[in-house]
């Protein structure tokens, strides 16, 4: 064989010790899984070494335990059912009567908590017949106690209290080595000296007194019984003779008081029957004269049915017929009324509306004819009068004008008055003033007539206003100084 050396880098170490790193990990966990036991069902699980809380071991049934490494180890305590053949021989009873007590004991391992941990410490690593004999030795002790402290009628005739006392005994001298008795079974029990073939004998031969004795009263009885038999059958003859006789005549009176009440109830029924015909006919009559009453009470209901429908019926139609043209008339008025209401709303709005524009026209006009006199409000109503007083002059002419002066006689003396007017200036200017004066009218509607309007003379009026244009001019001066 020839080794090559392989030359391994840096990387190949790393690589290398991963590797072992990797191995060393999955040894630690195989170890762990290995170490951790289970224990079955049909076996005790007992770790022993340091386990810790003072014990010396501990016991799992059903379970599982992690076992650490070098500190504590494991092994299983079986828990098949042992059985044990007792064959006890020569045992003294309380009587000092040797018998021999044949018998079966099943036995195992108890999976109680305090007894599983007696079979942990004193049967770890015995074997079953190791077991098996160390169970048939305290059997033995046990099984000679009870047959001790019985008599032999207790044992052979009280089977249950023997077998009781046997398991208490044996039982709780098999917990402290950790087993637990299953069952108990004595095939038979005998003695050297027969004594108990002897009670069986006595036994029987009582049996077989009581059943003669039994046999004997039984036959007693049938003799006796067959003789009250008879005599209870001749007494209960002449009783059931005497009773026939009796029930005879019984029967007669019967028959007699049957016949006659047979005889009441039918002159009862005859007279009922009567009665019952008269009371029929009466009530036959009586339902007649009804249905001719209601006859002619459904003739009256039907003729004033009819009555009803020829009068009434039409009296209701047309009464009907004229509340429903009432209506009509009424709400065809009421229509009509409606709409004359609305055609003067809408002729009334409509003329509201015309003097709403005839009054903004004015109103448009008079703004023009203000702006047209330089925004002079006095300026504009001169040229609005001057506009108009063609017809005013004409309508103070038509109220004289139809007065009818066939002559007018005017003496004048030729002299004047104060204002230097003569008579028939007078008379003429009092004509004038019986026309309604322009000043009084222009006044009332708030407005100013011109001077040379008022009667006053022009001279006058150009005067006046040459005083006005003077004021104006004098008036600043006055101011400067």
């Amino acid at each position: 064989m020839i080794l090559i050396p392989l030359q391994l880098g840096s990387g190949g170490a790393s690589l290398l010790a991963i590797g072992f790193a990797i191995l060393f990990f999955f040894i630690i966990i195989i170890s762990f899984i290995r170490r951790y036991k289970r224990c079955p069902s049909d076996r005790i699980l007992v770790v022993y070494g340091k386990v810790g809380g003072g014990n010396s071991a501990k016991c799992i049934h059903g379970g599982a335990a992690f076992i650490w490494p070098v500190i504590q180890d494991y092994q299983f305590l079986d828990l098949t059912p042992i059985s044990i053949e007792v064959n006890l021989v020569n045992a003294l009873s309380k009587q000092n009567i040797r018998v021999n007590v044949p018998s079966r004991f099943t036995i195992g391992v108890s999976t109680e908590p305090g007894i599983m941990q007696n079979a942990a410490e004193r049967l770890l690593g015995l074997g079953q017949n190791e077991i098996q004999e160390l169970a048939q030795e305290i059997i033995f002790g046990q099984l000679r106690l009870v047959v001790a402290s019985m008599d032999i009628e207790e044992i052979n005739s009280d089977r249950d209290k023997f077998l009781t006392n046997i398991s208490q005994s044996v039982e709780s001298e098999l917990k402290k080595v950790g087993l637990k008795l299953i069952n108990v079974n004595i095939t038979d029990i005998v003695d050297e000296s027969g004594y108990i073939q002897a009670l069986g004998k006595e036994a029987a031969a009582h049996a077989i007194n009581a059943a003669r004795k039994s046999v004997a009263e039984k036959n007693r009885d049938g003799s006796i019984g067959e003789a009250n038999a008879v005599q209870d059958e001749r007494t209960q003859v002449a009783a059931a003779n005497a009773q026939a006789v009796e029930g005879e005549n019984i029967a007669k009176i019967n028959v007699a008081n049957s016949d006659s009440l047979r005889r009441q109830r039918e002159a009862e029924a005859e007279r009922t029957a009567i009665a019952s015909e008269k009371v029929q006919s009466a009530k036959a009559l009586q339902e007649s004269y009804a249905a001719e009453r209601d006859a002619e009470l459904a003739r009256a209901e039907r003729v004033r049915s009819s009555q009803m429908a020829d009068i009434v019926v039409p009296a209701e139609i047309d009464k009907k017929k004229a509340e429903i043209d009432a209506e009509a008339d009424a709400e065809r008025t009421r229509r009509i009324a409606k709409g004359d209401a609305d055609a003067i709303l809408f002729k009334a709005q409509a003329e509201a509306q015309g003097i709403l524009e005839v009054l903004t026209k004015q109103a448009e006009g008079l703004d023009k004819i203000v702006k047209a006199a330089g925004d002079s409000p006095k300026d504009a109503v001169l040229l609005l009068v001057a506009d108009k007083l063609p017809e005013l002059v004409k309508t103070q002419a038509d109220a004289i004008k139809n007065i009818k002066i066939d002559k007018v006689t005017v003496w004048d003396s030729g002299g004047t008055n104060a204002e230097g007017k003569g008579s028939t200036a007078n008379f003429i200017s009092g004509m004038y003033k019986s026309v309604p004066p322009l000043q009084e009218m222009f006044n009332m509607a708030g407005m100013q007539l011109p001077e040379y309007l008022k009667g006053k003379d022009v001279q006058d009026v150009e005067a006046e206003e040459v005083k006005k244009e003077v004021k104006k001019v004098i008036k600043p001066k006055k101011t400067e100084e």
